[in-house]
């Protein structure tokens, strides 16, 4: 009793205790088609959140806040008659759990096991709706066994670029089936981190450090397996239109594609003659302004071009192979940046510009990268800045061949115009140009109309232990797949998880495991972590199926719906925004074109939340020491204030700091909610309070009950849940001070509350059944509210009565009153009479503004007069 009455409510009482029956009796578990307990008659909604990376470090109070959101939904929509599938699971596979076992010793599964029962027990403290019937960990054999299946129908796939569709490998009549495949083997430049081991992705890299640990990072060339992503670049962009995302990150997808329209043009090498022994070497160049090829003046190869070994001149040699060193040190996106100063050096070697038969010197520059376009530039400093910056460093030619139609220079230009110094196209608008040149190009046998997309297939190897081994084998130095029969396919226990050291993955250690057969040895490269987080929304749909990777009954059910996309509402940070997405949908579209799903997009609609700062306005981090844990927030104020605040602290998408006075705040609302219907006894129990009656609401609180209803409603539609929140704290004032509160609108009101703080509004619930019959079953099975229109039309108005433009009094009419009634209605005011008195009164003249105000005129003074 002592620690019940230091709290503002038990909470620390009543939540423990919902969460216990609700797991008890499995309230938020969505059967199946087929299963016990399913109601066919009902629409389906799958509300999914972006699964999270179990850390050890747990959750931080960011983390939940889309969760937050997501619940709510889920709790409306149940009570408005849907089955919902909201589930929860783990993407456990990482390198921060390898490189705990690289320290301790300790198996990454031992490590990922700890941390995930870790998150779950604080997300279950929190009060979330998930069907835990159907929580899935990455890591776990049942299911990366079909993430393994998944790559295989990848593998045994290829793009037929006549239908624009996966087709099996099978169909492809052509000698080389590897060479078309979907998954396929190069050697490529990659970021190595011999520190960890491993290849690391871009976004991994920052400064040309590994992003965890800090280690350095230097480019090498290594066997990659890879995706042939860039087979789907169109579909990808084309196919966003119908899907119900923000504008912002379909920009984000569309610009990560890089759809460019333009033209390759063939350049011939000085001296060089072409792989198969002819002269006449050509070096294409893809470029998005052809109408530009007059003015261009040098080449630049990306570092890594395979032609400088070819061309570069033995002057040039030892500047070439030091500079190649250098970019060697850098990533990608420090390559690509734009701001950085220009660097480059010469091959000694030179082509000749097909447009004007002159020699141009060709160059290579970090800022040329070798998976975009063909891997060379052709260099018009005069309308292109980057290159604009390039020749000046070096003192190559400027040459204008665009003259602006505006007064503004021409050298930096950058825009469309007229073409000049350019014999095929001059006095051509730049649009009429391209096209002209383009087919002079095409006829000379110079060049052709191309696309060109940014998107570079997915390099999709790590040099790491914890990750889905490749169901892949080599043998006689050619890879196959193995047979479906045979999977999962488990990594074995090493004795260390330290890398090898060679470039060889840590799997390379466990030689028996490696041996498949005589001549056969297993891949020891394994899959990224994005592998299990592309396709983890369908095993959601039927988690415990054995035979399959999701069951078609299953699939066709959660993910089905008029639209694309299956899973009706996604949410999760922008930091998502583009690779998840991307590979995701990739996945999904070749499942569809084998006739694996039956929808062609993953997700329908995508909702992103803002990041929480912490108190001092920071990123939470633990090097600022400004992470703030759930767990103590809870322990505090309660799970349900801890859900309101997430909700109220401001629109969700926005980044918002966090405040302890504001959870605080929340708080006291809830404290408000309880003692609204809770009263201590004298020997400091609660119970309902005598005020609760069955008693019909008066007017007033029809009208406030109603807009109650309208704005949560509206509120939570649109996802405005801070404004239901204060709409909620209105209605609670409203109620406060009343002599008798309708048990009626305070069930209505329950419900209302229950998405946002399920605990209390459950408990309160149960409390009036048990005092009151009129309603039957807990909150969750209750239907969802609806409003009366007419309940909330204003049918009275507040007239300010006014003495000669002063303020006297104010009075409720009804709207649209007579003129004559509210003239009747002021002269009868006692505040106009206590000026004017009883008997001048109805002589007075009374100026009205229809439902605003009324002015009683009575004759001034001669005091007044004189003050004039």
């Amino acid at each position: 009793m002592s620690s019940e009455r230091r709290k503002p409510y038990p909470f620390d009482q009543i939540e423990p205790k919902w969460q216990a029956i609700w797991e008890k009796q499995q309230v938020f578990h969505a059967p199946n088609p087929g299963e016990k307990g399913f109601d066919t008659a009902k629409p389906k909604f799958y509300i999914l959140d972006m699964f999270p990376y179990p850390s050890g470090a747990g959750l931080h109070v960011g983390h939940p806040e889309g969760y937050t959101a997501t619940d709510i939904v889920a709790r409306y929509k149940r009570t408005r008659g849907f089955n919902v599938l909201h589930p929860m699971g783990w993407d456990a596979f990482g390198l921060p759990a390898e490189q705990y076992a690289v320290k301790s010793g300790q198996h990454p599964a031992v490590t990922t096991r700890e941390n995930v029962a870790k998150f779950k027990r604080q997300l279950k403290r929190i009060g979330f709706s998930y069907d835990w019937q159907r929580e899935i960990n990455t890591t776990d054999p049942k299911y990366y066994k079909w993430t393994q299946w998944i790559f295989l129908q990848i593998y045994n796939s290829w793009f037929n670029p006549e239908t624009k569709r996966a087709e099996p490998i099978s169909t492809y009549r052509g000698t080389d089936p590897d060479s078309v495949r979907l998954a396929y083997v190069a050697e490529v430049p990659v970021n190595w981190c011999p520190e960890l081991g491993t290849v690391l992705a871009n976004e991994e890299v920052v400064d040309g450090k590994s992003e965890v640990g800090g280690f350095p990072v230097v480019r090498r060339p290594m066997r990659q397996w890879i995706l042939r992503i860039t087979a789907y670049a169109e579909r990808l962009i084309d196919e966003l239109d119908e899907l119900d995302w923000p504008e912002g990150i379909k920009l984000l997808q569309r610009n990560w594609i890089g759809r460019s329209e333009g033209a390759e043009i063939d350049f011939p090498v000085v001296g060089i003659d072409d792989p198969g022994g002819h002269s006449g070497y050509k070096l294409r160049v893809f470029t998005t302004r052809p109408d530009t090829l007059y003015g261009g003046t040098f080449l630049v190869l990306a570092p890594e071009h395979s032609l400088v070994d070819r061309i570069v001149t033995e002057e040039q040699w030892p500047a070439v192979r030091e500079y190649r060193e250098r970019t060697a040190r850098k990533s990608e996106l420090e390559r690509a940046d734009l701001s950085k100063e220009k660097t480059g050096v010469f091959t000694g070697a030179y082509a000749i510009n097909p447009a004007t038969n002159q020699k141009i010197p060709i160059w290579i520059a970090d800022y040329v990268l070798l998976g975009y376009g063909t891997g060379a530039i052709g260099g018009v400093p005069a309308h292109d800045d980057r290159d604009l910056e390039f020749a000046k460093k070096f003192g190559l030619p400027v040459v204008i061949v665009v003259q602006p139609t505006t007064d503004v220079p021409a050298i930096g230009f950058t825009g469309e115009g007229i073409a000049v110094n350019s014999p095929i196209i001059n006095g051509l608008t730049s649009a009429e140009a391209k096209k002209k040149i383009t087919v002079w190009l095409e006829e000379h046998g110079l060049g052709k109309r191309a696309i060109n997309y940014k998107l570079r297939d997915w390099l999709f190897s790590r040099q790491r232990y914890w990750g889905e081994p490749f169901p892949i084998v080599w043998e006689d130095g050619k890879h196959r797949a193995l047979d479906e029969k045979e999977l999962p396919v488990v990594p074995p226990a090493l004795d260390d998880y330290k890398p090898t050291g060679t470039g060889e993955p840590p799997l390379a250690k466990a030689r028996e495991w490696i041996r498949y057969s005589v001549n056969a040895l297993r891949e020891t490269n394994t899959m990224p972590q994005w592998a299990g987080s592309c396709w983890y929304y369908l095993r959601f749909c039927d988690p415990r199926n054995d035979e399959r990777f999701v069951g078609e009954g299953a699939e066709r059910y959660w993910m089905g719906g008029p639209k694309p996309g299956g899973v009706d509402l996604y949410v999760g940070g922008t930091e998502h925004a583009v690779l998840h997405l991307l590979y995701s949908r990739f996945w999904h579209k070749v499942l569809f074109d084998l006739g694996c799903v039956s929808k062609p997009e993953p997700f329908q609609r995508l909702v992103n939340q803002g990041i929480i700062l912490g108190e001092d306005n920071q990123k939470m981090s633990k090097s600022r020491g400004n992470i703030v844990n759930p767990d103590d927030v809870i322990d505090q104020y309660g799970a349900d204030a801890f859900r309101c605040y997430e909700m109220f602290m401001g629109p969700l998408e926005q980044m918002k700091p966090w405040s302890m006075r504001g959870v605080e705040g929340v708080a006291r609302f809830l404290a408000r909610v309880w003692r609204l219907l809770m009263t201590e006894n004298q020997a400091g129990a609660w119970e309902l309070s005598g005020k609760v009656k069955n008693v019909e609401p008066d007017k007033g609180q029809q009208k406030m009950l109603h807009a109650t209803i309208k704005k949560v409603t509206q509120d939570i539609e649109s996802f405005s849940f801070n404004t239901a929140i204060s709409q909620m704290m209105i209605f609670v004032n409203a109620f406060t001070n009343v002599d008798s509160i309708p048990v009626s609108a305070m069930r209505t009101f329950l419900i209302l509350l229950n998405p946002f703080a399920p605990h209390i509004a459950s408990d309160l619930w149960e409390r009036l059944n048990a005092k009151f019959s009129d309603a039957r079953g807990d909150i969750t099975e209750q239907s969802w509210p609806t409003y009366d229109e007419r309940l909330l039309v204003e049918d009275e108005v507040e007239i300010v009565i006014q003495i000669n433009g002063r303020l006297r009094d104010r009075i409720k009419m009804p709207v649209d009153s007579p003129r004559e009634d509210v003239e009747r209605a002021a002269k009868a005011s006692p505040k106009v009479k206590s000026v004017v008195g009883d008997g001048l009164a109805p002589y007075l003249k009374v100026i009205v503004v229809p439902n605003k105000l009324a002015n009683v005129v009575i004759p001034k003074t001669e005091d007044e007069e004189n003050k004039k």
